[in-house]
């Protein structure tokens, strides 16, 4: 265990985010996903920095202990990455179905996937010198990038899973060697893919943590606050269950963190239950509303998880990422969630916990 884990380790509920925050408006289009940057060359990758200086700051200033990149650097949290690897064509464009929910037009693969030099190693480094607290970094998950790309080349939805997976471990080993304590891998699609989850999704992911010795998370989410996640959670009915399918699965696994929705969603709470034994990431912070939670609030959804999860085991986050709010708002709202986790560590130390 690094220094920087030992402190988060010592923090009771001590809080992060899932990854993205806003980016300021100089460097690129707000309250837009894919959006694109304002600045070229030399003056962009500055901007870049500074952009990430002060995603790291803000975070410092508002109480959140394990301490993320907020994503400035890349425009997507699936894109960028696959932009770095080869066998991947971008001006070869199919519009396919993204998460069975909406249309996007999306890079082919046309041979096979390789990745020839690291993508995020150096933006971490500079995460890493930025702050002395634990930082995380986040990857997409193998399946999440299959389903954001069409496959001209492997014509296999597991093959292609597999391929990355290797690609991805690659990334996570320097990731870790340059002093990032959690990674996290992104798989909005394991709450669409159920029997693709149970095939291979959880095997491929499997293999992404091979041999790390960082705490690795799994992310699983309903989607960013945008128009075609929002009009999806309206079909699903009174409770969203979806996590019944994949929780059993991952309580069982290597995966050291899980990280779901809960506040403002009709995640059932006691679904955390299937995963005893984990710790769990809860999304304390609704990102699909530019309402921000009060503290109370945030509290009282981590009051009810801790029914379902021992207290040392409990990270306080955010729903999903917060890129396309406003910037002031999700600063906001990272002040709330650290408040929010500040009321139940105390309680939890007057009752000796």
């Amino acid at each position: 265990m690094t220094g920087h884990e030992a402190s988060s380790a010592h923090t009771l509920l001590p809080t992060s985010t899932v990854g993205s925050l806003p980016k300021p408006s100089w460097l690129a289009q707000p309250e837009t996903l894919w959006s694109p940057w304002k600045l070229q060359g030399t003056e962009l990758a500055e901007g870049k920095q500074d952009a990430l200086r002060s995603a790291v700051q803000e975070q410092t200033a508002r109480g959140i202990d394990i301490v993320s990149d907020g994503e400035q650097t890349r425009q997507h949290f699936v894109t960028t990455f696959i932009e770095h690897l080869s066998g991947v064509d971008f001006e070869q464009r199919e519009t396919v179905r993204i998460r069975d929910r909406y249309d996007a037009s999306v890079p082919t693969v046309v041979g096979a996937v390789t990745r020839e030099r690291p993508v995020f190693v150096d933006d971490a480094k500079f995460l890493r010198a930025a702050t002395d607290r634990p930082i995380k970094w986040a990857l997409p998950g193998p399946m999440t990038m299959v389903d954001t790309l069409h496959d001209a080349h492997y014509r296999s939805r597991e093959k292609l899973a597999w391929e990355f997976a290797t690609i991805l471990n690659q990334e996570a080993r320097e990731l870790e060697a340059a002093g990032v304590d959690v990674i996290q891998f992104d798989e909005p699609a394991f709450n669409v893919f159920f029997d693709e989850v149970k095939d291979w999704g959880v095997a491929a992911l499997e293999r992404a943590v091979e041999g790390l010795r960082a705490e690795t998370v799994v992310h699983i989410c309903y989607g960013y606050g945008i128009t075609a996640n929002n009009e999806w959670k309206t079909t699903l009915g009174s409770e969203w269950r979806q996590y019944e399918e994949s929780f059993p699965l991952l309580q069982q696994s290597s995966i050291d963190t899980i990280s779901l929705e809960s506040h403002h969603s009709r995640v059932p709470t006691d679904l955390i239950e299937l995963l005893r034994g984990k710790k769990v990431m809860l999304g304390a912070i609704d990102v699909a509303t530019e309402q921000v939670e009060t503290p109370e609030e945030v509290a009282d959804t981590l009051r009810k998880a801790l029914a379902f999860v021992d207290a040392d085991k409990l990270v306080a986050s955010t729903n999903c990422g917060m890129a396309p709010l406003r910037r002031d708002v999700a600063l906001a709202k990272l002040s709330a969630l650290s408040a929010g986790a500040s009321i139940v560590r105390e309680e939890l130390a007057g009752r000796g916990v």
